[in-house]
């Protein structure tokens, strides 16, 4: 069996990512499991250069193969942010605030439509290459003003997909990961680590 790093603090990221993998045949620790400690500085001005960050530094101490992501929710109206700092939006936050957050600083735009899409960016660090491979996902959908579902994490409850006529926070994870951000870009991630343990 494969041993895989999920190099991520996010208990909902590393529940998301182990209902995703779990059938695969990986054998899946954290960061907590092999006692890493330090955090990655997220510097990169892209969600790729974020998930390489983490990827590679992570990879490189642990000497497995380590999957890592950064995401975030990029809103037309405010010029793609978030973005990057999307679970540093508004500075020290729980989830619900940083949703109020979001909702004040749409409120000039509340008789508008609000496009957003959500953008998973994976790396995978590879120590035999000493390298790193990464895979995009995007979902493309409207914010609403109010939150609604108690389900998944971060902005799911304002993310709304019009062609499914729920938010993210109102499907079941299933649901969800068909059409995810994380999804897409999980599903490319996983077929390319079953080439890599051909």
């Amino acid at each position: 069996m494969t041993e895989l790093l999920v190099a991520t603090r996010n208990l909902n990221k590393i529940y998301e990512l182990n209902q995703i993998l779990s059938p695969n045949s990986f054998e899946l620790f954290s960061l907590s499991d092999l006692n890493i400690d330090f955090t990655v500085e997220e510097t990169g001005n892209t969600f790729e250069q974020n998930a390489i960050l983490k990827a590679e530094q992570y990879g490189k101490k642990s000497q497995l193969l380590t999957i890592a992501d950064d995401s975030g929710l990029e809103v037309e109206l405010l010029n793609g942010d978030p973005g990057v700092f999307s679970a540093r939006y508004g500075g020290k936050k729980s989830d619900k605030e940083r949703n109020d957050f979001l909702i004040q600083n749409l409120q000039p735009f509340k008789e508008h439509e609000i496009f957003a899409k959500f953008v998973c960016v994976i790396a995978i660090w590879i120590p035999q290459l000493f390298t790193v491979k990464t895979f995009k996902g995007e979902i493309q959908g409207m914010i609403h003003l109010e939150t609604k579902g108690n389900n998944g994490f971060g902005y799911d409850p304002l993310f709304f997909i019009p062609s499914k006529k729920k938010t993210f926070a109102e499907m079941n994870s299933c649901e969800k990961h068909e059409v995810s951000h994380r999804g897409q870009a999980m599903a490319k991630a996983v077929e390319f680590l079953y080439q890599l343990k051909k």
